[in-house]
């Protein structure tokens, strides 16, 4: 090999080299951005979760929820379609698993413990609508956010999600004071 032919070799490698490294760079940046995105979007809908109205829509789903002899169907949709949202956002990859465990998983699982069981209102709620559509991200984020906090727990020793627990929460929930409305 000539002097020149190393020279041209050098140039070569060390272009892929920056190429490569830029790409890499960038990557990481995108990345990054898509984090920040993520947890940017997640804390709007946390405010949104906390504003007043949806406390009230909370208050009043859960307590029918938890009511025994509740009618046969709620008049507030408000809390599901919001876990609806955020299952879209999640399964379409806006939105990180981790993050909205973190953030909103507690409240996944209860209300969706409470909509399927004993019965499974989901179901009810799809036959009478002719449409199987119904919830169904919201079921897929349940699901997630279990499954999540399932493989978390057995690695902490700790003990799978139940029902007492789920009504533990909406019994809170049911109690959101109205002193927050006004805010």
């Amino acid at each position: 090999m000539s002097g020149l032919d190393v020279a041209e070799w050098a140039t070569i490698l060390g272009t892929w080299v920056l190429v490569v490294g830029t790409l890499s760079f960038a990557y990481w940046q995108l990345r990054q951005a898509q984090r920040l995105h993520s947890a940017t979007t997640l804390l709007e809908l946390r405010e949104g979760f906390y504003s007043p109205r949806m406390k009230r829509a909370r208050r009043a789903f859960s307590t029918w929820l938890l009511d025994s002899a509740r009618p046969e169907e709620t008049g507030n949709w408000e809390v599901g379609v919001f876990f609806e949202q955020l299952g879209f956002l999640t399964r379409t990859g806006v939105l990180e698993k981790r993050m909205v465990w973190n953030a909103f998983g507690t409240w996944v699982a209860a209300y969706h413990s409470f909509l399927t069981q004993p019965e499974n209102l989901l179901d009810q709620w799809r036959k009478e609508g002719n449409d199987p559509l119904i919830f169904r991200e919201f079921e897929w984020l349940a699901r997630e956010m279990m499954s999540f906090e399932s493989r978390l727990l057995s690695q902490s020793g700790g003990s799978p999600y139940n029902l007492e627990d789920a009504r533990f929460v909406l019994e809170v929930e049911s109690r959101l004071t109205a002193a927050d409305d006004s805010l």
